[in-house]
């Protein structure tokens, strides 16, 4: 059974231009279309309904930075093609593209020690080694130290590319891509607790 962008949206109870980033970022396997109309699979709504949320609480943080992004689309920078996420780039080009600019506390995000990469709500991305930032205009800053752990090709299933070379980013890495992370916030950095309480 298929299902349109509309139908797929409302089982999901999201918008549909929340549904459409994941079609436009090319992590829904199975597409077809009828007509100027994308038509998605049942099973990959299923699978979406039933992806489970993030286990924060087993991070040690108390408080985690979560970048919201957009599907990938290409801008004029020095430093990088792309920003935001789409399954197609290679992982050189996703880490540029994720790890800045972006307005944000970042001595809170780096006191994390990971952040999430979330589309639609869903974990495509996982970046570590925030130890380091540099500061930009606008209360922006970047990451330039920062490691792609790893990255979802497929969020239906989900098929994870795990690439950090230590086996402590590759957990966490392996932990979070795929899973459900609702986080809100104004900007592209959101702030979630983990409901952890850091004894000092």
């Amino acid at each position: 059974m298929l299902l349109t962008t509309g139908q797929a949206a409302e089982e999901l109870g999201c918008a549909v231009t929340t549904f459409r980033r994941l079609i436009n970022a090319g992590v829904l396997p199975g597409l077809s279309r009828r007509g100027v109309r994308v038509m998605t699979p049942l099973w990959v709504v299923q699978a979406l309904q039933e992806r489970a949320q993030a286990p924060v609480h087993r991070l040690e943080a108390k408080e985690l930075g979560v970048l919201r992004v957009d599907a990938a689309r290409q801008v004029e920078d020095t430093d990088r093609q792309w920003i935001g996420y789409a399954s197609g780039l290679g992982p050189d080009d996703l880490l540029k593209g994720l790890r800045g600019w972006w307005r944000c506390d970042a001595a809170s995000v780096a006191a994390g020690g990971v952040l999430p990469v979330t589309l639609s709500g869903y974990v495509v991305a996982v970046l570590t080694g925030l130890d380091t930032w540099e500061k930009g205009e606008g209360g922006r800053h970047a990451f330039p130290g920062a490691v792609l752990a790893g990255y979802v090709a497929d969020l239906a299933t989900p098929v994870k590319h795990v690439t950090a070379s230590r086996q402590e980013d590759r957990n966490v890495a392996d932990l979070l891509l795929g899973t459900r992370l609702i986080s809100h916030s104004g900007g592209a950095i959101a702030y979630v607790a983990t409901g952890n309480r850091l004894i000092n």
